[in-house]
């Protein structure tokens, strides 16, 4: 069959993209590798799908071209897709940072792309596990199929259990494409070493400020038995190195010389006491003795608690990697954003082939950025097939 366009990827960028070029006439046909579209929609957001952010800006977005995410995020925003779900009668809620929720599930996300779709008449074929792509006389063959454009959209290898893989890097490659080093991003840290004694408290959760490199997020931390999570750890990862140090901030409410205060005003207190007012009990116990400022706090001359003070404001881990793709929310780095137009997602050197969503180096924070993300760059290439 020949089609105007075929569409790698049945995931959020790809429906999105084949729904608007569908919608203007053109005729597509969508490959899923697995057996049903949309599963990383399916499972995010605690299978509610975050699927936007109110605070979507391009300086919330990691890229080789920290400006090539700015056109697309302009031309279809958060209240475009907004608008879309609420066409659909989808309830929805607003939870902190601008995250928004379905109210009932994210089927009712993968439900609307295929409405949408179904509006243009797109093809949207499951179980087709794509292995090699041909390009003669100005179509791209995939297996018995042919069209003049080609979209990759078939994201990066983060959680493999859902099928993802690096197949979009080697494509991309196989057409002459820089790649830049993918790697996995948004993605729970481990511990060695002296810090290995954190595990002990596997569970325990506080609010935060996390930071890496000039990064920093104010949100919750959690120590797991493996090392570190929760949203303030997941979007430090993004920017953290490996060999590089982890700060974190266990009390970001109190003022500098808090405690040389506290001596004044309690002498008598005992200083896990102290932090057991703003911090879970596990964790204020080994806060307390790692800092070995035993007994009451006006037995403790004032250069201690400075020193103590300090810790707490900027205690330092060395995480030893990461928990790799396998935990992973999505990949960082991808196919070159040198390589492609920021208006239509097109290959410069390669007239037909696009890339779309998290097959691109265009990385998100946490919290709904990467959707937009797919929304946003499947419209551009979808109103330029």
């Amino acid at each position: 069959m020949e089609y105007d366009a075929i569409i790698l990827g049945g995931g959020a960028a790809g429906l999105m993209c084949a729904a608007r070029a569908g919608q203007r006439g053109r005729r597509v046909l969508v490959l899923e590798k697995a057996a049903e579209p949309g599963r990383k929609i399916l499972i995010s957001g605690g299978g509610r799908c975050n699927f936007t952010n109110l605070g979507t800006a391009p300086d919330r977005y990691l890229s080789a071209n920290p400006h090539f995410a700015k056109s697309a995020l302009a031309r279809y925003t958060p209240r475009d897709f907004l608008d879309l779900v609420e066409a659909h009668g989808i309830a929805w809620h607003e939870k902190t940072l601008g995250q928004l929720f379905c109210d009932g599930s994210a089927r009712q996300i993968v439900a609307m792309l295929l409405a949408e779709c179904a509006k243009g008449a797109v093809e949207v074929r499951c179980g087709a596990d794509v292995t090699e792509v041909g390009h003669t006389d100005g179509l791209f063959q995939v297996g018995a199929d042919s069209a003049p454009s080609l979209v990759i959209a078939t994201g990066g290898p983060s959680i493999p259990r859902m099928g993802a893989t690096g197949f979009a890097y080697d494509l991309a490659r196989r057409f002459g494409l820089k790649v830049v080093e993918p790697r996995p991003a948004l993605v729970p840290l481990t511990l060695g070493g002296d810090d290995v004694l954190f595990r002990e408290l596997s569970g325990v959760s506080a609010e935060v400020i996390a930071s890496a490199g000039k990064a920093s997020f104010r949100e919750a931390a959690l120590f797991t038995h493996r090392g570190l999570s929760g949203p303030a750890i997941l979007q430090v990862s993004s920017y953290w190195r490996p060999g590089d140090p982890v700060r974190i901030d266990f009390l970001p409410d109190r003022a500098t010389g808090w405690l040389i205060e506290a001596k004044r005003q309690s002498p008598r207190a005992g200083l896990r006491a102290m932090l057991r007012e703003a911090l879970p009990e596990r964790l204020a116990a080994t806060l307390a003795e790692r800092l070995g400022c035993e007994g009451d706090i006006g037995n403790l001359p004032d250069a201690a608690l400075r020193t103590a003070e300090a810790r707490l404001a900027g205690w330092t881990f060395v995480p030893n990697g990461s928990e790799g793709y396998a935990k992973a929310e999505v990949t960082l780095g991808g196919i070159a954003t040198a390589e492609l137009s920021s208006r239509t997602m097109e290959a410069r050197r390669v007239p037909g082939l696009y890339a779309i969503g998290e097959a691109v180096d265009v990385t998100g924070w946490l919290g709904g950025y990467n959707f937009q993300w797919a929304w946003a760059s499947g419209v551009a290439a979808g109103d330029a097939l």
